[in-house]
């Protein structure tokens, strides 16, 4: 079991975005955590990676690393791309030794060449596109080898033809790395090429789970009004976490 997360509730202040969740995420496979804005997805990613506290509960991950593979991609606009991909590798304590440059070129270049972007380490940021941006991010968070990759919202703001390209590439780094995946969106697409299973959250609850086809389904009143994109039934907007 690579991720597992036992009842788990969080408050900002007196309000309660996260109550009581629970889910598993075995290695290999790619978990799709939905529902509308404000309903605790990102709260999630940002308590399983550690950059909040939980306030009770508890979440399991196997021995290694967890990388996280941010919204807009979240690279540092100063450094080239090889720099930013091999970030960790310089400046984390327990890596800072474990590689020679000459090794750090070698993996730089691997994981490009994982993700489609071969021989571009020399460019920066601002003379790629979003998508390529985003895959270069992708980069980055696997450099490490990570156990666990977490997704937030990863074709935000992406046109449909890069939004399937990233879609692909979620599916091929939890194939190449084994690793468990977290993937947090909106998107249908994302959801159906990506997941192999699906929790729904409303109001910092799990209101469905089950597989994506079983979402598709619409079998019940949350599921239906997420699918169909509809003002009516049980789910009404709130602010974003």
């Amino acid at each position: 079991m690579s991720i597992e997360v036992k009842n788990l509730i969080k408050n900002f202040g007196e309000r309660r975005v996260i109550d009581n969740v629970s889910f598993k995420v075995e290695n290999g496979k790619t978990l799709a955590i939905v529902g509308f804005s404000g309903s605790g997805k990102s709260t999630i990613l940002k308590l399983i990676c550690g950059l909040l506290e939980a306030d009770s509960g508890e979440i399991i991950t196997s021995e290694g690393d967890i990388a996280m593979v941010f919204q807009y991609s979240a690279l540092f606009d100063s450094l080239n791309v090889a720099d930013n991909i091999a970030f960790a590798l310089h400046e984390r304590k327990e890596l800072r030794k474990k590689y020679t440059e000459k090794e750090i070129r070698k993996i730089v270049a691997e994981k490009l060449q994982l993700v489609g972007l071969k021989g571009i380490e020399k460019k920066f940021p601002s003379e790629l596109s979003g998508g390529m941006q985003k895959r270069v991010s992708f980069a980055r968070a696997i450099v490490t080898e990570p156990k666990s990759i977490l997704y937030d919202e990863p074709t935000a703001g992406l046109d449909p033809i890069s939004s399937t390209l990233i879609e692909d590439y979620i599916v091929r780094l939890k194939d190449e790395t084994n690793a468990a995946s977290v993937v947090v969106t909106h998107q249908m697409s994302t959801i159906t090429r990506t997941a192999d299973y699906v929790i729904m959250l409303y109001d910092g609850r799990i209101v469905f789970e089950g597989t994506p086809e079983e979402m598709l389904r619409q079998d019940n009143e949350y599921t239906k009004q997420f699918v169909t994109a509809s003002l009516e039934g049980p789910m009404q907007m709130i602010s974003e976490n």
